[in-house]
């Protein structure tokens, strides 16, 4: 007989969001549990007990997939957007699944975003203590200054706590602008434009090319592909969900 599971994780698992989110829908009102609005901390049977979020049931998926889009400027991150923006559910349509995604980029920046509905894989990936390498090519103006990259490469104090400092190598310097690397080894809250504020420094395009080993290739805004499972297996040694 199947034990009971948190509802966060029965949700996760069934491709509705990850288990931080799940959690949200759940303190919102939004999911119920054998016609009762559920509640943080409740335990569900998968095979007996009925879920609904938002008057729809929901099922646990049996199998995981995973996909990799190239997400454009101008999406929020997100499967539904309240304000009505423009969000990556929209490019992810022909996905068999139900899938959402893992981690962020904010609207106005593009590059690598990963989905799936595995629940334990993708909060293994997105926990702060994996420091799983992202990185970044970020156009700036004006032209960048040696005192400049020192304050990209300090700690900056987010939500009450310090970030994890940056890695950047200067591609290009032009009279009024410059193309950065920067490496992360966090996902936190708009940390790069953060910096480059702090920096003095405008932050024309950010965009994300490679999570740990895996990279943006020739993928093109708005398209997307199925990881190979080697991919799978790299990340998921990389983030210690096996």
């Amino acid at each position: 007989m199947e034990e009971k599971i948190r509802l966060q994780k029965f949700l996760a698992e069934a491709g509705v969001a990850s288990r931080r989110k799940a959690e949200e829908l759940i303190a919102e009102g939004k999911v119920y549990v054998n016609g009762r609005v559920a509640r943080i901390g409740d335990k569900v049977d998968p095979k007996k007990d009925s879920v609904t979020l938002s008057g729809k049931k929901i099922k646990r998926e049996t199998q995981n997939v995973y996909y990799m889009l190239y997400k454009p400027r101008g999406y929020v991150t997100t499967m539904s957007d309240e304000k009505d923006r423009k969000c990556v559910a929209e490019l992810m349509q022909n996905v068999s699944k139900r899938v959402y995604p893992i981690g962020r980029l904010d609207r106005d920046s593009e590059g690598l975003l990963l989905f799936t509905n595995d629940g334990d894989f993708a909060n293994a990936l997105m926990h702060p203590s994996r420091h799983i390498q992202k990185v970044y090519r970020v156009s700036v103006r004006p032209a960048i200054t040696e005192s400049q990259i020192t304050v990209l490469t300090s700690s900056l104090m987010i939500d009450g706590r310090k970030t994890m400092p940056a890695e950047v190598r200067v591609l290009s310097r032009d009279t009024d602008k410059s193309t950065l690397e920067i490496v992360l080894y966090e996902g936190r809250n708009r940390q790069i434009r953060r910096l480059c504020d702090e920096a003095g420094l405008e932050t024309l395009r950010l965009k994300r090319v490679s999570i740990g080993q895996l990279s943006l290739g020739k993928l093109k805004p708005s398209e997307y592909r199925e990881l190979t499972s080697a991919e799978v297996a790299a990340l998921k040694r990389e983030s210690g969900s096996y």
